[in-house]
């Protein structure tokens, strides 16, 4: 299959958001089931912690396994974060923006 997706050099978050709504619809991936799409991001978020633990000096990888790559993992989080984003309207870099001025105004103790 040839893909007609392009990503421009030095893309803002709202890019992203756009990309990964095209390539949902260009790989026929459901763009409306928001319980399942949450269901997948945790997949892959377990898939990131293995891969973190993995890479850990006294990390345990069992016969048969391999060492998990985090870049990637955290690459797939990614894009079901900003796909659970899309299907709820929310514009991530507005989000963050917001969020952060709320925190700015936080009180933060450390454990």
């Amino acid at each position: 299959m040839d893909s007609k997706l392009y990503l421009k050099e030095n893309p803002t978050l709202k890019d992203f958001q756009q990309y990964v709504r095209e390539l949902k619809i260009e790989r026929g991936f459901s763009t409306e089931n928001k319980p399942f799409e949450c269901m997948l991001m945790a997949e892959e978020v377990g898939e990131l912690f293995s891969a973190i633990r993995k890479n850990m000096k006294g990390g345990s990888v069992g016969s048969g396994s391999t060492v998990g790559n985090v870049k990637l993992e955290l690459a797939d989080v990614f894009i079901y974060l900003c796909s659970i984003a899309n299907q709820h309207g929310i514009d991530l870099e507005e989000a963050f923006r917001e969020k952060e001025e709320i925190n700015k105004q936080r009180t933060w103790k450390r454990l």
